[in-house]
């Protein structure tokens, strides 16, 4: 459909699934490659969502066809061609990445609570956090931002009713079955269960965005020395 006049929307689903995030980070791969091979040009950018796909163009630099009613019609025809039987991609085609994190205390002040507010001890909660290999689901709110799930279902708790001013960059946070890792420092309403040190953005890099929609991430529990250690070869 489209969303403006410069932009055309992939949508997979109306409600978020891992089938429909899976086969919208899919879509995103395949044009993103035909993009960067030179056949979808007029594209100004690919913007994968949780259950959709973004693709922002310069309407007067689309190439179209005897009969087609617009640019948006061409660009259309051109996307369900290449798209056509392609959308889900294998699992064993994501990365797979270990993310560290030390859980609670100054870098997760809420984790007691949510603990509680889950039905469970923290030791629990930290078990069931880092226990499977989840899948970032899209990249957003911030720069290098990720949101991460679907978490185990007891891991439900709402985001904080008044969100914080100033949370710390490589915190993670937790709500709603999701988890995510701010990237910067920055306001936010997510209850904060642990942090890492690494830093997930990075504009000196070719790629500043240390994670991808289509990742699988598992979080990896270290201690406060670790935690130290590791902080000490990022880039501030």
């Amino acid at each position: 459909m489209p969303s403006g006049d410069g932009c055309l929307l992939l949508e997979f689903g109306t409600v978020l699934s891992i089938e429909a995030n899976h086969q919208a980070a899919s879509a995103a791969a395949l044009l993103n490659q035909a993009w960067r091979d030179g056949g979808l040009a007029g594209l100004t950018d690919i913007v994968p969502g949780m259950v959709s796909v973004g693709l922002h163009y310069r309407p007067e630099c689309i190439e179209m066809a005897a009969g087609q009613a617009s640019p948006y019609a061409a660009l259309e025809a051109l996307v369900t061609a290449l798209l056509s039987g392609k959308t889900v991609a294998p699992a064993s085609a994501a990365r797979h990445i270990e993310i560290p994190v030390c859980y609670g205390g100054e870098f997760g002040p809420d984790l007691e609570e949510m603990a509680g507010v889950c039905g469970m001890s923290v030791g629990a909660l930290i078990e069931r956090h880092t226990r499977d290999w989840l899948d970032v689901l899209m990249v957003g709110f911030a720069p290098g931002h990720p949101y991460i799930g679907i978490l185990d279902p007891q891991l439900n708790p709402p985001r904080r009713s008044t969100p914080r001013t100033l949370v710390k960059r490589g915190s993670i946070g937790l709500a709603n079955r999701q988890t995510n890792v701010y990237p910067v420092d920055s306001p936010g309403g997510w209850n904060l269960i642990g942090r890492t040190p690494w830093n997930l953005f990075d504009t000196a890099n070719a790629i500043p965005c240390r994670l991808q929609s289509g990742d699988k991430v598992r979080f990896v529990r270290i201690d406060a020395a670790t935690f130290a250690d590791l902080g000490a070869k990022e880039r501030p």
